[in-house]
């Protein structure tokens, strides 16, 4: 194991952002680098004097970190395309209305880009989460930011089924989706495009995003239909290997060379047919 040391760009960070800088378990990580932005990315896509080139750049970051990562994607492998935070909230006639508004204020504070849907299965239900957050957002600290992103991006839908508001979940396949559903653990085998997926609102969204353990670098914009959230598995590289015995060689031989001249590549053909007679 390798003690990682903690080393700061020319311009580091204040005493205040320094304190979230926490002192790495022991890991084969050598280094920790107090640096942000678009420009440690640029760093650490092609390398500085202080700061080696790596092979790959994950994590979350704000919408400029996001452009940088993918602008260096042909030359270093990012985790997936990031963007505004979203949340869909499928609800039914027994979720706690006030819990549910609750949990959209909560998205909705990050930023006015910010994406945050809810959609009952009961128009009642519905009406009555609209009024709890109408109440709420003039209270909230960041009632301004709050209520430009629901402007923007925010709604509130009413499907005839939990069948019918699962498929909307799996068309959109939102970055959280919250079941505030009676029975969510039934609902959940249906979900196919999500990038997490909180089961019920004890469940809350916020857990996650501090504590509960699931990552919190998820995919956004739709992606979760081809991406699944940062784990171990963006650190696994595999290489195959292929070993041909000489018999083997002669029985592939033939046929190899067939394909290889069906598409006009002679060379491949007589790499393969130096075989069938040996």
């Amino acid at each position: 194991m390798v003690d990682p040391k903690i080393r700061e760009a020319p311009t580091s960070p204040s005493a205040a952002r320094r304190g979230v800088a926490t002192r790495p378990s022991p890991t084969r990580a050598g280094s920790l680098f107090a640096i942000g932005g678009a420009g440690a990315i640029a760093a650490l896509a092609y390398g500085t004097e202080t700061v080696p080139r790596v092979d790959r750049i994950v994590g979350p970051g704000n919408a400029y970190v996001a452009a940088a990562k993918v602008q260096v994607a042909s030359v270093v492998g990012i985790d997936a395309p990031a963007g505004p935070s979203e949340l869909l909230i499928v609800v039914d006639s027994d979720a706690d209305s006030a819990a549910v508004a609750r949990e959209v204020l909560a998205q909705a504070e990050h930023d006015p880009d910010a994406a945050v849907v809810v959609i009952a299965t009961d128009p009642m239900t519905a009406s009555a989460i609209g009024r709890a957050v109408q109440c709420m957002v003039p209270f909230e600290q960041r009632a301004p930011i709050i209520a430009a992103s629901l402007a923007a991006r925010g709604a509130l839908l009413v499907a005839s089924s939990i069948a019918d508001a699962i498929r909307f979940v799996n068309d959109w396949a939102p970055e959280h989706l919250l079941l505030a559903v009676a029975d969510p653990a039934a609902v959940l085998g249906q979900v196919r495009n999500a990038g997490t997926v909180c089961l019920g609102l004890t469940s809350s969204v916020v857990f996650g995003d501090y504590l509960t353990g699931a990552n919190h670098v998820l995919p956004t914009g739709g992606s979760a239909r081809r991406y699944s959230g940062l784990s171990t598995y963006d650190f696994v590289r595999w290489t195959t290997y292929q070993r041909v015995t000489e018999t083997a060689a002669r029985s592939l031989a033939g046929d190899v060379a067939t394909l290889a001249l069906a598409e006009g590549l002679s060379a491949h053909a007589a790499a393969a047919r130096q075989w069938s007679a040996r």
